[in-house]
């Protein structure tokens, strides 16, 4: 999955590869520095992650400390491309929109 950040202007691409039983490698290569040091901190995950509340999640409990910016779309990048991985979900993308009122 490739993942636009935004303003940052950072790209990152996440994959995550299955390994035995129910274990999944995650393999993240970004431009930004704390992501990849996310990457690099990132453990093996198991399919029921996917399911974990964001206080539990592995996921969300490493980018609490790795990254400074909350609003970053990585963390979730890697939960969708793992339910994807895991059987979970078909592959779909997101997006998110600002919407322009009018005045």
């Amino acid at each position: 999955m490739k993942i636009n950040s935004g303003i940052c202007g950072f790209s990152t691409v996440v994959k995550v590869e299955k390994k035995a039983g129910k274990k999944f490698a995650v393999t993240v290569s970004s431009e930004c520095e704390m992501v990849q040091k996310l990457g690099a901190e990132m453990p093996e995950l198991e399919f029921m992650d996917a399911f974990k509340r964001i206080t539990d999640n592995p996921v969300y409990v490493r980018a609490s400390v790795c990254l400074k910016h909350v609003s970053c779309p990585v963390p979730s990048g890697v939960l969708k491309v793992l339910e994807v991985e895991a059987g979970l979900a078909v592959p779909k993308d997101v997006h998110m929109e600002f919407i322009k009122e009018d005045d």
